[in-house]
């Protein structure tokens, strides 16, 4: 008689994207960019965390700023929200984008959008160029 491990494999989300309508790991998806909020004691903090789930989620070989401060670079330095609504405020790098708040006392908060590489029209809808 032989005896067999089951083993539970975790699908990634880049290998399993979210559905439209469906929430993953505390974000929101609609099934071209999953939505996540990551709150911490510091920015770093939330960096961190952002970049352990990035590798969780099969993302891990993205480059990434290498620390807080050198996220806060590719912060819009303008407060001006109309500007804010054509730019994303953070860092961006296909397929993903670590962006700032909108609320400027949120300083220990970072929002992570993932884009959906396998949707139709992927890349315009990651750069803004395509809207359902």
């Amino acid at each position: 008689m032989h005896s067999f491990a089951i083993r539970f494999i975790k699908m990634s989300l880049r290998a399993n994207f979210p559905i439209s309508e469906s929430s993953y790991q505390g974000g929101t998806s609609d099934g071209y960019c999953y939505q996540c909020c990551f709150a911490g004691a510091t920015l770093e903090h939330c960096l961190a965390m952002i970049r352990e789930f990035l590798k969780e989620e099969g993302f891990g070989e993205l480059p990434l700023p290498k620390d807080a401060a050198e996220l806060k670079m590719f912060r819009i330095p303008n407060r001006n929200r109309q500007i804010l609504m054509f730019e994303d405020n953070g860092y961006v790098h296909n397929p993903i984008k670590i962006l700032f708040p909108n609320d400027p006392r949120k300083t220990k908060m970072l929002v992570l959008e993932i884009f959906n590489e396998n949707a139709p029209n992927h890349l315009l809808r990651f750069h803004r160029r395509l809207w359902d």
